[in-house]
Formats: structure tokens, C-alpha cells, sequence
């Protein structure tokens, strides 16, 4: 069974890719490379496009004949996207407009789509359930957020089902050592820490005077393997008809920055330099999500979540990468 993957050359997309074949499932890579990385595509075909071109997605449509979408082509970086909104409107919101067009009038496949705690802004609560009010604070927030009310249109007007996942922050790497995360440029956290423990340049800190223990962010963070699981799960329930809604997926366990830096010295037996900075637009003090509801619905549940399996997956692919 195909299933289209959009964005499948990327740090998540290329994770579920890998979990789609384990299932059984051919993953059509459908990436235009901006920010995707070729070696990374493994599993499938490959389809070199951009999501906002219809006519490109119509004839891979035709081509595959896929019996779902999973997309995850998308800009990503908070901080881009507050200095330039219009690119991430016009791909996040534009692009997928573009492609959901096609796939509606292709035949109305089920979508998975990944999505973001970023439509939440800042907390009321934590943690964070599905049922929380959501006022995005950064473009990139907005964009996914616009995506998830698209699709609940779509379905409306349409039929079409779906499955918006709010992950919260994505960490680690294939456990394998096949696949990892390869930004350019790198703005995550994990993957900087490990930069620094290899001797590079120090790990900027965005602020130390939040309302938390430390003075630092607080972040849920889930391993990139369990995300994808949950991507597969999602698809499954889909296609056996399962309702179409929104799910979180975190650990319901939040890390500080400080004490990312420290687990890292830890496990990679090195100090780490850091320096501290004025606080990044558009960053909540704390982000930790409830995920009983994918846990009920899915079946879903993290194996990696304990933070030192993250770092060490993460450690393994940088070094073995180099």
C-alpha cells in the first residue's frame, strides 16, 4: 500500500518513512529539497516537488495511487518565522492549501498531518490537554494551526478524514543509527548541545529569567522514533475508519535547557560551554502536553521517553555522522 509522504526527506518525515516500511507500507518521498536531505530517503520512491505545485502533486497522485497523505513539508524555525512571516504563510498555509486542493479532487484520501504544540502559545495550564484554547504567539504557531482548521473544513465540505498530531519538541534520532537529525542551519536544541560536547562554538541559552526553576525554557521532549510510531497509528486508525481530530503527542515530562546541558556533560562525558543571551520572540516559558488522548485512541506509548536514551541516540548518530 502507498502511502504519500510530503516533506519525507526531512528530520521526522524521513523517521516515519522508516516506520511506514517496517509496517509494511511504501513511503513516496514528495520533497522539494529546500531544507530536505536526499541521502536520507531509504524506503520508497522518491518525487522531487513542491506542495504548492498542484499539477505536480495531481500526476504523482496518479503515478502512486496512494491510499493516504502524510505531510509534513513545512518551515519550521519559530524564530525565522517571526522575522519572516510571509515565507511561512505562503508555504505552511499556501502550500498545504495547494495540496489538500489536489488531493480533494484526487479522490479524498485520509491525512495525517503533523502539526504543533506551537498552536497553543503561551500556557493557561500545564500540562496541556487538546481541549486547551489555542493563541499561537509566532507565525509558525499560526501557519499550523490555520492547516488543522483547513482540514476540519475539509472534512466538513468534503469528507475528507484526518489526523492533526501536536507534538511537542522532537529529540533524538533512529535508534539503529540510520537516520538523524541534519538541519542547515541548526536551531534545536539537542543536536546544539551535542555540537558544543564535539568542541564547537558554545550553546547559546535564549534567556534566564522565566518563571521556572532554573530561569530557563522548559520543554517536553519526545523521541523522533515514537513520533513516528504515532504517525503509523494514526494512519491505521484512519484507514479502518476511525474518527478524524486532534491528538497531542508528548511525554507529560518537562527539561529545562540547564538541565539538557547537564544530561548531555553526562553522557558524553565531556563538559559543555554556554553562554547566555536576551530571550528569542516568540518562545513560551514552559511547554509540557497531556497525551491520554492519543494514548486512548492510538494505543500510543513512548518507549524512549527518559531523556538520557534521547541524548544517547542523538550522540551515537552525531558521532558515527562525522
Amino acid at each position: 500500500m502507498n502511502i504519500l509522504v510530503t516533506g519525507g526527506a526531512g528530520y521526522v518525515g524521513i523517521h516515519a518513512c522508516k516506520a511506514l516500511a517496517a509496517k509494511g507500507y511504501v513511503p513516496i518521498t514528495y520533497d522539494n529539497l529546500s531544507r530536505g536531505k536526499l541521502w536520507a530517503v531509504k524506503w520508497g520512491p522518491f518525487e522531487k516537488g513542491d506542495i504548492a505545485d498542484s499539477r505536480q502533486v495531481q500526476a504523482v497522485l496518479e503515478k502512486y495511487q496512494p491510499a493516504a497523505l502524510m505531510h509534513f513539508a513545512a518551515y519550521a524555525y519559530v524564530g525565522e518565522s517571526v522575522e519572516q512571516p510571509l515565507l511561512y504563510y505562503r508555504n505552511n498555509f499556501a502550500g498545504t492549501a495547494a495540496l489538500l486542493g489536489a488531493v480533494v479532487d484526487f479522490g479524498r484520501i485520509p491525512v495525517v498531518f503533523s502539526s504543533s504544540c506551537a498552536t497553543y502559545g503561551v500556557p493557561e495550564r500545564v500540562p496541556i490537554a487538546e481541549d486547551h484554547p489555542q493563541r499561537p504567539i509566532n507565525p509558525y504557531g499560526h501557519s499550523k494551526l490555520f492547516v488543522e482548521r483547513m482540514l476540519a473544513d475539509l472534512h466538513v465540505a468534503h469528507g475528507l478524514p484526518w489526523i492533526a498530531l501536536r507534538y511537542f519538541n522532537a529529540a533524538g534520532a533512529d535508534p539503529d543509527g540510520q537516520i538523524g537529525e541534519a538541519h542547515d542551519p541548526e536551531t534545536h536544541l539537542m543536536p546544539l548541545v551535542l555540537a558544543a560536547a564535539r568542541g564547537g562554538a558554545p550553546v547559546r541559552i535564549f534567556g534566564n529569567d522565566y518563571e521556572t526553576p532554573d530561569g530557563t525554557c522548559i520543554r517536553d521532549y519526545v523521541h523522533v522514533s515514537d513520533i513516528a510510531d504515532a504517525h503509523v497509528r494514526a494512519l491505521e486508525h484512519l484507514l479502518n475508519g476511525g474518527r478524524s481530530c486532534a491528538l497531542n503527542l508528548a511525554n507529560s515530562r518537562g527539561y529545562s535547557v540547564k538541565e539538557v546541558i547537564a544530561m548531555a556533560e553526562t553522557v558524553c562525558g565531556r563538559s559543555i560551554r554556554s553562554e547566555t543571551i536576551g530571550r528569542r520572540p516568540g518562545d513560551p516559558p514552559i511547554l509540557i502536553g497531556d497525551a491520554h488522548s492519543a494514548h486512548a485512541l492510538l494505543g500510543w506509548e513512548p518507549t524512549r521517553s527518559d531523556l538520557r536514551i534521547q541524548i544517547r541516540n542523538a550522540w551515537d548518530w552525531m558521532k558515527q555522522r562525522n
